[in-house]
């Protein structure tokens, strides 16, 4: 099985693929490993779920009922509701204290026994408890009931659950810290009029343990069923799943609260009936904290730490050069008495020595990295031959250009064209042109200036870098390749040419090139965290997992800053991040939480492919927290969550998984491996039907 790949275009990788439903085998180590009684699962980061246990009740077709009082989907409502309950990435309830009654199985007297008899007997103080009912609800001699499967509508007493015991289950035989009820039926609605909601309140009223009691719709509304919603639900329980998958969790903590549910449930399903069903909820009668669900894959990542400035140390090897950052004098240098700047923020910027009676050397680009010192050293070796108009010009034309923006690199266009004009063999006037036309998304411009510059001034290594990072960027890899090499063949030091080249090779899928490439950007720049970033992905691809884990780690240690200088920075136009097959630019912190996310999946594929399930799943999560919408880290992470539930046989992995290869399809249905994850998908489900 091959690592999977999220950056090379048509690279195909062969899959795990889950065909067949788990055996029979695997439900008995799962009966071994999981105990009755054994202590609540803690999630990951923290986060405690108590024990829990739930009844999940589906009716759709009635034994006694008349073809048109007969349902669609409530059947369909339970197993969705049962998944998500169990989901180590919703519910968090153990499989073996979910039971589920769906058709003819949801009769009466089973009803019974499993509110009345099997949940008072597990059922303790600090657990959290949840019954769901999907199907038909009735109001008769001024009581609501909800219908089992044998229900008779010339016996609506004798056959139907009445609230009246619903409610005397809930307040005085079945025990817990949060208890939650969700009624999906088409007239739901009618066991929530106010006197029924007085008559049950009235029964809780005065007991500790809270109640979360949310129902389809109001009285004398009628509760939607229909293909449109998720292939066949009740709308009420489609975002009921939706909500308990992460989407109704607001605050982006990943837990989903029934605060958050209420308020997303209610919100979506008015939207969708135009008005016409109404779910109701009790405000007030419940935790404000009371956990439903917990998708640690919805946690948002942190924000970076504030930045850490670096230090320029700059060197001369002349007397009285002065020293030019971003445009503004820094100081005068002296031979052999190097300057220190410290306190400059994070990222690239413009150095420029300069020497009455010679060539200025720059204006060039140099990286500060976080908390680390980089020695620049300058080089007068040129008797003065540039007019002063065209020093003057690309001066100007600099001052706009470090700005950023669209309006300034105009600005700044307008200055480099006059500062070439006045002097045809301005090789750095001509470089500038290429890296604002670039940033302008003019490349045909950028080229036509690039070559230029290279032309001018052969040797000119940033110029040849310069133009491959865009060459990278639009995907013409190997002119970029090429260029590059030509730049470090003149300037074996150059670290910035080594670290694109390493870029390059990987794209082109040369591994061991790319490899090359990184270690000699490291050794000349230990603190590039990019150059981390690229030997890792080309170590994974070539099978050095644990090797591959330690560069990732080190970029994610790296690069763990932010510079707040989102414009300024121009990463592409710079060859900071260029080349990274994106057509459209990014701002830097899209950049960034890009970088991230592809690291941590890298990180996840090496867990994966090292059978080591656990860490796969943590860091797919991570990867998820910067790019929810990646369909590879919700293949992945479906796959990490199947080895593991086929290793443990650990049902509730299983429907973790599913979510993960849903969500998948959903993002992009085209990809080569959608085939699999349909055939996960289905044989998940047959599973858990068999429950």
């Amino acid at each position: 099985m091959n690592s999977i790949s999220r950056i090379s275009k048509g690279l195909v990788c062969t899959l795990l693929c889950l065909a067949a439903p788990l055996s029979g085998q695997n439900k008995k180590q799962r009966d071994l490993k999981l105990e009755k009684d054994a202590p609540a699962p803690t999630a990951p980061q923290g986060v405690k779920i108590p024990r829990s246990y739930a009844l999940v009740v589906g009716v759709a077709s009635y034994q006694n009922l008349p073809p048109s009082h007969q349902l669609q989907f409530p059947d369909r409502d339970a197993e969705a509701v049962y998944s998500i309950l169990i989901s180590s990435e919703g519910g968090n309830f153990r499989a073996e204290n979910v039971h589920k009654l769906v058709g003819p199985k949801a009769t009466l007297a089973r009803l019974r026994y499993e509110l009345e008899e099997w949940l008072p007997s597990v059922t303790k103080d600090d657990d959290r408890v949840l019954i769901y009912f999907a199907g038909h609800g009735f109001v008769y001699g001024g009581k609501g009931y909800l219908a089992p499967y044998d229900f008779d509508l010339k016996n609506i007493a004798g056959t139907g659950y009445a609230m009246d015991a619903l409610g005397t289950d809930i307040s005085s035989k079945i025990r817990g810290k949060w208890k939650v009820l969700l009624t999906d039926s088409c007239h739901s609605g009618a066991i929530r009029t106010d006197a029924d909601t007085q008559l049950i309140n009235g029964r809780l009223a005065g007991l500790n343990p809270s109640l979360f009691s949310m129902t389809a719709s109001r009285d004398r509304e009628r509760s939607f069923e229909s293909k449109e919603w998720g292939g066949g639900h009740g709308i009420f329980t489609y975002y009921v799943v939706k909500g308990l998958e992460g989407a109704a969790d607001e605050s982006g903590d990943g837990i989903v609260t029934a605060d958050e549910l209420a308020e997303y449930v209610r919100t979506n399903v008015r939207e969708a009936t135009g008005g016409q069903q109404n779910p109701t909820s009790d405000r007030g009668s419940f935790d404000n904290a009371m956990l439903l669900s917990f998708v640690p894959a919805n946690v948002k990542p942190g924000a970076p730490p504030p930045p850490k400035f670096g230090t320029l140390i700059v060197e001369a090897n002349m007397n009285d050069v002065e020293v030019f950052v971003d445009g503004k004098s820094a100081g005068v240098l002296q031979k052999g008495t190097p300057l220190s700047l410290p306190g400059l923020a994070p990222g690239v910027h413009t150095i420029k020595g300069v020497k009455m009676g010679y060539e200025p050397d720059g204006p060039r680009e140099e990286t500060v990295y976080p908390g680390q010192e980089t020695t620049v050293s300058i080089k007068i070796l040129i008797a003065k031959r540039r007019t002063k108009a065209a020093l003057d010009a690309l001066d100007k034309g600099l001052e706009f250009y470090t700005k950023g923006g669209a309006e300034n690199y105009r600005k700044a266009l307008e200055q480099f064209l006059k500062a070439i004009e006045i002097d045809a063999s301005y090789s750095q006037a001509a470089l500038y042109l290429g890296r604002t036309y670039n940033a302008l998304f003019q490349q045909e411009q950028a080229e036509k200036y690039f070559r230029r510059a290279i032309e001018i001034d052969p040797d000119y290594t940033e110029a040849h870098a310069s133009f491959a990072g865009m060459l990278l960027d639009t995907g013409a890899t190997d002119e970029a390749i090429r260029q590059l090499n030509v730049a470090v063949t003149r300037d074996k030091d150059n670290g910035m040419s080594w670290y694109l080249l390493a870029q390059a090779y990987r794209l082109k899928e040369a591994y061991p090139q790319s490899i090359e490439a990184a270690h000699n950007a490291i050794r000349l720049i230990p603190s590039k965290a990019e150059a981390h970033f690229w030997l890792a992905e080309s170590l994974r691809m070539k099978g050095g997992y644990d090797e591959s884990k330690k560069e990732y780690l080190q970029y994610l240690k790296l690069s763990d800053f932010d510079s707040k200088l989102a414009g300024q920075l121009n990463y592409y136009v710079l060859g900071y991040l260029v080349g990274f097959g994106k057509k459209k630019r990014a701002s830097q912190q899209d950049i960034w939480r890009d970088l991230r996310s592809l690291a941590y999946f890298g990180l996840c594929d090496c867990e994966r492919k090292l059978s080591r399930f656990d860490g796969a799943i943590e860091y797919c999560g991570k990867s998820l927290g910067y790019d929810p919408k990646d369909p590879y880290v919700h293949y992945a992470l479906g796959l990490a969550l199947s080895k593991k539930a086929s290793q443990n046989g650990m049902v509730e992995l299983l429907a973790a998984a599913r979510t993960h290869f849903t969500a998948m399809l959903e993002i992009n249905p085209d990809l080569a491996e959608a085939d699999f994850a349909r055939k996960n998908i289905a044989s998940i489900d047959a599973f858990l039907r068999s429950q």
